[in-house]
């Protein structure tokens, strides 16, 4: 997909929401920032890394240099198991009891 597709992207996924409108640009940017250290933390292990693109959409990066870009949350677990080729369970108990 081209880059400038992620540009034109919508931020209607039900995470993004945010109420005061005047902090809506600062209180998104670190929202997003803080979710993508979060997902880095679950993808980490599946050699893939999370980056915000232009705070519309994020793109995916595999240890092999391939570069996925997708819209919200939702995409990203779809791309990066499309990645890997194996299911990635954020909740998977093993898992979460690594992070402790």
């Amino acid at each position: 997909m081209c880059g400038l597709c992620g540009v034109f992207g919508g931020e209607n996924h039900w995470s993004t929401h945010i109420e005061d409108p005047e902090q809506a640009h600062y209180e998104r940017r670190r929202a997003r920032a803080y979710r993508a250290e979060l997902i880095n933390r679950v993808l980490k292990p599946h050699r893939l890394v999370l980056e915000d693109f232009q705070a519309s959409s994020f793109v995916i990066a595999s240890a092999t240099g391939k570069r996925e870009i997708v819209q919200d949350l939702g995409g990203i677990w779809r791309q990066a198991e499309m990645m890997t080729g194996r299911d990635i369970d954020p909740l998977d108990a093993n898992f979460l009891a690594s992070l402790s």
